[in-house]
Formats: structure tokens, sequence, C-alpha cells
């Protein structure tokens, strides 16, 4: 629409009709308009004729912002000096294509009555956007909630995430889902139901996982006792019925189920199975984890030499692999039938983890049981043909050992060490001394050192305990403080057996996580008289 376009159909209307711009610069008028009031012309400014100039300037910022009549009032004083009053409509002019905006303004003069009206008017136009007001802030309130649920949704999967990720084992794993998959479900709890069998496949027939107490074994269920019925595999044998139950599949194979207690379906079940496809992806990894550590651990196992029944000697050893390894290591312990008058034996370990070390470890046993029978009471040369064999045939490997052999009719302990943690003599009152008065550099790296021995005198109940490093050694923690818990286990062994001894030697800091191999050999000499 052109201002001439605007003039033609507004010159009819019997109210005043204006185009104004910002600054309130009349750019059109109709015929009414000039007639209710001479000043009312194009190029006058509105501003100048009405006596409230601030309030107007408001309302005419207020029109040039609004696409539909928004009611306000003018009011001009005439040249007679009379205060005539208009209710007035403005909006913006969409169709005005001049170089700023222009409000279209429709005025009508009010009397006393119309007053009224347009009193009421204002306050329905007051109501309606206190109306608008309060719809705008329950609308930012729901918002608002749903953004906090969904934080705290998130939240709560993340910490499920971040507790399956660092779960290595299934016994972490399962307890990683009790703990957190509650929360991240909406639930009260979760039970776990696991085929066994296609975690961690049996290494021969008839094997099969311990029983867990931390999810229901599928395939080797708790066999019923005199106090407790044979329970159902399934889900359902559990004390209240699941409100949910989710398959747990990793690589097309079914794990198990999930049982969800305590949760609303239609809710749960809209995350619920991409939460059971990373419980299904842990479980899958754990087992998978569980497998090769037990194949690793049977396969050290395996490489160690079995120990020969010897006359006036008591023995216990025990072998636990590192919990974050997989492969087999070179931890060695072994013991030697010398003569009728001498007994020896040998603790020691390849540096590093791998084929190659248990390898070495193997054949580094088999040259010990070759060089014993002929320089065997001699602790210092034992461990220098060892070292001539290294440098001879594994250049650039290095090992730790200690050798060790008893002279019956003497009691005397000779022992030589090379870089090996000292062993530990135990006495039968629970006190301890540590056998460190022979060490040497490691075995491997350098050629022709002379190594010295130490001797002492083994009374009849003293236990002497032979370790690799695994047992005392942790990250960011210094050998002595390993050293000092050994001394205060040795504390706890009195009147226990060989066997007992070592296993409490192995268990004997539960909380730790062991980094390395931990190999064990305990020996008594007692009387033979």
């Amino acid at each position: 629409m052109t201002l001439g376009l605007f003039r033609a159909v507004t010159k009819l209307l019997p109210n005043p009709v204006l185009l104004c711009g910002a600054d309130g610069r009349i750019l059109a008028a109709n015929p009414a308009a000039c007639r209710c009031d001479g000043r009312l012309v194009s190029g006058a400014s509105l501003l100048e004729v009405a006596t409230d100039d601030a309030s107007l300037r408001s309302h005419l910022a207020t029109w040039l912002r609004s696409g539909n009549p928004v009611p306000g009032a003018v009011t001009i004083k005439d040249a007679d000096g009379r205060m005539r009053r208009f209710r007035c409509h403005g909006a913006r002019a969409q169709w005005f294509d001049g170089p700023l905006p222009a409000a279209q303004l429709h005025l009508v003069q009010t009397d006393g009555a119309d007053q009224f009206v347009a009193l009421s008017q204002q306050v329905a136009a007051l109501n309606r956007e206190v109306a608008f007001r309060r719809s705008l802030e329950g609308e930012r309130t729901r918002l608002l909630a749903a953004e906090q649920a969904t934080r705290t949704q998130l939240q709560r999967l993340y910490a499920l995430t971040a507790a399956l990720a660092t779960a290595v084992s299934l016994t972490e794993v399962a307890r990683a889902v009790k703990g957190a998959a509650p929360a991240a479900l909406g639930a009260t709890a979760v039970g776990l139901h696991l085929h066994s069998t296609r975690l961690v496949p049996p290494l021969q027939p008839g094997e099969h996982l311990p029983r867990a107490a931390d999810f229901t074994d599928l395939d080797h269920p708790t066999p019923p006792t005199a106090h407790q019925p044979s329970p159902d595999p399934e889900p359902a044998a559990d004390p209240e019925p699941a409100a949910l139950t989710l398959p747990l599949e990793a690589d097309g194979t079914r794990l198990g189920l999930l049982a969800v207690y305590g949760a609303d379906p239609t809710t749960s079940g809209d995350h619920g199975t991409a939460v059971a496809q990373q419980i299904a992806q842990a479980l899958r990894r754990a087992g998978l984890h569980e497998h090769e550590h037990r194949v690793a651990e049977r396969l050290q196992r395996s490489l160690l030499p079995q120990q020969p029944h010897i006359a006036g000697l008591e023995a216990a050893t025990c072998y636990a692999p590192g919990s974050d390894l997989l492969s087999v290591g070179g931890d060695w312990y072994d013991v030697y039938d010398i003569d009728a008058e001498h007994i020896g034996l040998s603790i020691g370990d390849v540096a590093g983890h791998g084929l190659r070390e248990a390898t070495l470890m193997a054949q580094i046993t088999a040259a010990l049981r070759n060089i014993v029978p002929r320089c065997g009471t001699q602790p210092t040369s034992v461990l220098e043909e060892l070292n001539t064999f290294l440098g001879r045939y594994h250049p650039g490997q290095m090992v730790t050992a200690c050798y060790l052999v008893f002279h019956r009719p003497t009691r005397t302990l000779t022992y030589a060490a090379a870089g090996h943690p000292p062993p530990l003599l135990v006495h039968a009152d629970g006190a301890s001394t540590y056998l460190d008065q022979a060490t040497r550099p490691p075995l491997g790296p350098i050629h022709g050192i002379p190594y010295r021995h130490a001797d002492v005198i083994l009374a009849k109940d003293d236990t002497l305990l032979l370790y690799t490093d695994g047992l005392i050694e942790r990250r960011r923690e210094e050998i002595t403080i390993g050293l000092q818990r050994l001394t205060a286990c040795a504390r706890t062994t009195t009147g226990v057996n060989l066997v007992e001894l070592c296993d409490r030697f192995l268990h004997h800091h539960p909380d730790a996580a062991f980094p390395d191999d931990r190999a064990l050999l305990a020996a008594r000499f007692p009387t033979t008289e």
C-alpha cells in the first residue's frame, strides 16, 4: 500500500486515522483527523499537539513493536484550552515501505461513559498480559524440571558407565551392576542371571566357575539343602516378581538376563535396552579376561618345577598371578636333594611378562638342575654359572635370583642373592629376620660378577620364607613398607602349619591390587633324630 492508497481508503472513515513515524511526525492523515483538529495534518508533530509527551512516546514505542492493534490514549488541548481525550488503537504499519517504520493510529474521541469502556479494555488487556506471563512462567518451570530430570538421568547413566569401565573381573562387573544399575533404571534393585559357561568356557570337562554371591549361575545352580528348596534357575525364583526382564546379549550370544525390580516398565523400558547392552558388553569383556587369565595361570603353574619329596625337609609352595596381567611370567621356585648332607633351594624372577620370559624361566630351572648337582654346596658358584649361562645364551635379559643350601649336620644355611628380595627367617615366637648380608646385582647384564655368600644357623622350629617381588612391591610405594608388612604378618604365624603360613603371607594385604605375580616357598628343617 502507498500513502496515496492509504488516503483513499481512509478518506470516508468518520474517525481520525493517522500514520506516524517513531519521532511522532505525522506522515499521512485522513480528512476526519483534520476536521477533528486542524493541527493533525501531514508534516505536523503529534508530540507537539498531545499534552502528555512522555506517555505518547511510550505508546508509540509499543505500537511500533506490535503487529496487532494495541489500545492506548491520546489527550489533545484545543485552541480554546479544552482537553479532548481520544481512545486510540495503534499497530505497526506492515504495508509501509518507507525508510523508517511507522505506526497506524485509529482515534476515537471519548466522553464520560466511554472512559469506562476504555478503562475496561485496558484492564482486559492487562489481564491477558498477566495470564500470558503466568503461562510463560509455568512453561519455564516445566522445562527446568524436565532439564533437571534429564541431567540427573544422564549422571546416573554416566555413573554406571564409569563403574563398568573400571570393572575387570566378573565379580567386579556384577558388583558395579548391582550398585549403579538400579539408579540408572529408576529401580529399587536388579538381579543378574548369567550363563557362566558362555561367559568363561571351561578349560576341561566338569570345570566351572566358583560359586558367586553377586549373580545367579544358570548353568550351575546352587544345590538345595535341608533348609533350602531347589531353586528355579529362571528369574521367577527371586523373592518378588521382576517389573522388567532384559536380555543380555553380546556378539550374538545370549549371556543371561537382567531382572529389574520396583521400576516403572513404561519409563525404564525406554533406555533399559541401552543399559542392558552396555552391561552385556562389560560381562563379555570380563568373561574373556577371566578365561585368558585362567589359561595364563594354568600355563604358568605347568612351567613351575614339580617339588620332589626330600627327607628332613618340610616345604609348601604357592603361586598367584598379578590381578591385572593376562600374560605368563618368569617367577620360579625349586628345591634340590644334593646329597645326604645338603638340601638346596632357589627362587627367582625373570624381568618382564610374556611367553619369552616364561620360556626363559623354564630354561633357567632346567639349567639349575644341571648346575646344582655339580656345585650346589657353593651358592656363589651356582649364581656365577647361572650368570654365565644367561650371558652366553640370553644376552640382554635380567634375572633376580637367590640360592640357598642347608647343611644338615650343622644346621647351617648358606645363601647368596643376585638382586632378589631378601629371604625372611621366621622364628617360632613370630619374630623374624631378613637374610640380607649377601646381596649383589641381578644376573645377566654384567658378566664376571664375584658373588658373595653369608651363613646363618637355623633353630629346629625356624621357618624360611622365599618370595618374589610381587609380594612386597606396590605402585607409588617404597619397598621398605612392603618389607615391614611381611615382618608384621610373620608375628601372626605362630603355631600354624606351612600350608596355612604360605596362604597367610600370600594374602597378607588383601585390599591391594597386585601388579605382579607372587611366588612363595616356605621351608622348615626339622631334626631327623
